[in-house]
């Protein structure tokens, strides 16, 4: 039961935190400082304060202003605003690296700087930081045990119940760290999956010759 309940955070907090933040991404890079600087102030915000101090925060705090949220709810919405943050960083470099010279020549084709992102950017950007993603997935699995202090009957908590019936803390938190290695282990296998179900087959037949059999083959043509 708390196995199930700590893939729901992480599957729907993944969603929203990949779409927030590919949003706080483009919003990064515009020219306008109206919408750059308030997304750089979350980014920073959310980056450089405790995780378990945003949940508490959401918890507590937001009832105060006629805002309820029950405890997983409030978590879903902690952890994905921290993993927004950070993914926002990543999609934005990864965009930045995608070679400017393709979107001058699909504008010059006649395509909209919509069309540009949708068919060109965005899809090299997300293959080329789609390892990162699947590692910042890892980290959120093991940080769901964080909404334990929020009342959430996720798989730590579970645990602490089960102790507090048979006074087996040993193997309950054994078992708890082996389903944790089983659950990242079975993500970082699917990452890997779609990585090389995505990148194009021709990344991987690549042939680099030295260069010293290079300038010899020039030789020979002299």
């Amino acid at each position: 039961m708390g196995a199930k309940v700590t893939l729901e955070l992480s599957f729907i907090s993944m969603a929203g935190g990949m779409v927030l933040g590919f949003l706080a991404a483009i919003g990064r890079l515009s020219e306008n400082r109206l919408i750059r600087w308030p997304l750089e102030a979350y980014v920073e915000i959310w980056r450089d304060t405790p995780l378990i101090v945003q949940l508490l925060l959401i918890y507590f705090s937001l009832p105060e202003f006629g805002i309820v949220l029950s405890g997983f709810w409030a978590g879903v919405l902690g952890l994905t605003l921290n993993l927004s943050a950070y993914l926002s960083e990543v999609y934005r470099a990864a965009i930045i690296a995608v070679d400017p010279g393709q979107k001058a020549a699909a504008i010059s084709l006649g395509m909209s700087p919509f069309q540009v992102y949708r068919r060109l950017i965005v899809p090299q950007a997300f293959v080329a930081c789609l390892p990162t993603q699947g590692g910042y997935f890892i980290a959120l699995l093991k940080d769901c045990s964080l909404v334990s202090f929020i009342s959430v009957n996720e798989l730590l908590r579970h645990a602490t119940i089960v102790i507090s019936n048979t006074f087996d803390s040993m193997n309950t938190y054994l078992m708890v760290a082996v389903i944790y290695f089983c659950m990242s282990f079975t993500s970082a296998r699917c990452v890997g999956w779609l990585e090389r179900t995505l990148t194009p087959a021709r990344r991987k037949k690549v042939v680099i010759k030295p260069i010293m059999s290079e300038l010899a083959e020039e030789d020979k043509t002299l």
